[in-house]
């Protein structure tokens, strides 16, 4: 997938290490590079989910790429979101040599012999946007904020639907506004993260009446869709249509905390009978700014969704990789937060952006991270 380097201005150093970028990001000190072998001698093992998921590709492109161009070895492998799979392809890796693994997990809790075999071999891990948990052998770990991605997908709903505005003042709409639900896989530990961050936002307006969750499934083992697939969260929503919204009352607002599921609860919707100018569309979120789902976001069909730039976030995984492997330690900037059972592991953070038809160009486009072709069609090129 063609993705322009984020920063590439300000970042020029990638091919000599990426020392530009290190001040402020994960790069570390200790040493770095004092004892290290040449990068073109190391080998870089990057487990990625899926390829199910433009996401997924992107990342393992960008990371890829700029560990390439920072003269490592790269060795990039896909698991097809199958959990044995990928534990496969971690063993190889270290039977093969691998001088550091960077893992975003199917399942945060499945590859806890894999990491011992890493600890033992001593090679450090970075989990990969997903934590890794209830293991001792988790080095690093780069992502965005994840509970500030919550919690702005909340906001964005309560924009959608008027009680809210775009700058966070208050809105003119009042409710009550029925809402409906939906998380992620509870085997991959952001879900968790995304739907708390927005219940901080929405329980008060559900407790007091503003907003009404006429199913009444508002906990997240109700809400969660298995490996965050587009059709299971179809079915669920023609499911919730059917038993709580046959008494001609409508749905106003969707939470969905991944465009893949926005586009299969916007289906269910639109074959209900919802996108008419009698029975308008409901607000619905979304997350990763995939193409085809900023296309709706354009054509008002979607209402939002939450961009995490996946190049910046390759970006610090390789700053973080090149500190271990010359030798030091990652800077993080979060070292509280993020307890996968066992220990806090360090972390390093990075800011994300809502987005929404009237900013569309100025924080996709203009960043390079899509066309506007691209946008037009819906399609990658």
């Amino acid at each position: 997938m063609r993705r322009k380097l984020g920063l590439a201005a300000a970042c020029t150093a990638l091919a000599l290490g990426l020392v530009a970028c290190a001040g402020s990001g994960a790069g570390g000190g200790g040493g770095a590079g004092s004892s290290a072998a040449p990068a073109q001698e190391l080998l870089v093992g990057v487990s990625m989910p899926t390829q199910t998921s433009e996401r997924w590709i992107a990342d393992g492109d960008s990371v890829r790429e700029q560990l390439q161009a920072a003269g490592y070895q790269v060795d990039l492998q896909y698991a097809g979101d199958d959990i044995p799979t990928q534990s496969q392809q971690v063993d190889q890796m270290i039977t093969q040599g691998a001088d550091l693994l960077i893992i975003a997990a199917i399942d945060g809790t499945a590859l806890s012999s894999q990491l011992q075999a890493a600890a033992g071999a001593n090679i450090p891990v970075i989990s990969y946007d997903r934590l890794i948990r209830d293991s001792q052998n988790v080095d690093f770990y780069v992502t965005f904020d994840n509970f500030q991605v919550g919690v702005a997908q909340a906001n964005a709903l309560l924009t959608g639907l008027g009680i809210k505005n775009a700058d966070g003042s208050q809105g003119s709409a009042t409710g009550p506004f029925n809402i409906e639900l939906f998380a992620g896989s509870l085997d991959d530990n952001n879900a968790f993260f995304f739907f708390n961050g927005a219940m901080s936002v929405l329980q008060p307006l559900i407790d007091n009446g503003t907003l009404v969750v006429k199913s009444k499934q508002t906990g997240i083992e109700q809400a969660a869709i298995l490996r965050w697939q587009q059709e299971t969260a179809q079915r669920r929503m023609e499911d919730l249509l059917t038993s709580s919204y046959n008494d001609g009352t409508r749905v106003a607002g969707v939470l969905s905390p991944y465009d893949g599921l926005s586009r299969g609860i916007l289906t269910a919707l639109q074959n209900a009978g919802y996108g008419t100018p009698q029975n308008p569309i409901p607000v619905v979120t979304g997350q990763d700014a995939e193409i085809a789902s900023v296309k709706l976001i354009a054509d008002r069909v979607q209402s939002s969704t939450i961009f995490k730039d996946t190049r910046l976030l390759a970006e610090q995984a390789v700053v973080a990789a090149q500190a271990f492997l010359g030798g030091g330690q990652p800077n993080a900037n979060d070292t509280t937060t993020y307890d996968n059972g066992v220990k806090v592991v360090p972390s390093y953070l990075l800011p994300v952006e809502t987005v929404f038809a009237d900013n569309i160009n100025s924080v996709l486009v203009d960043s390079g991270y899509w066309t506007a072709d691209e946008v037009a069609s819906g399609q990658n090129k």
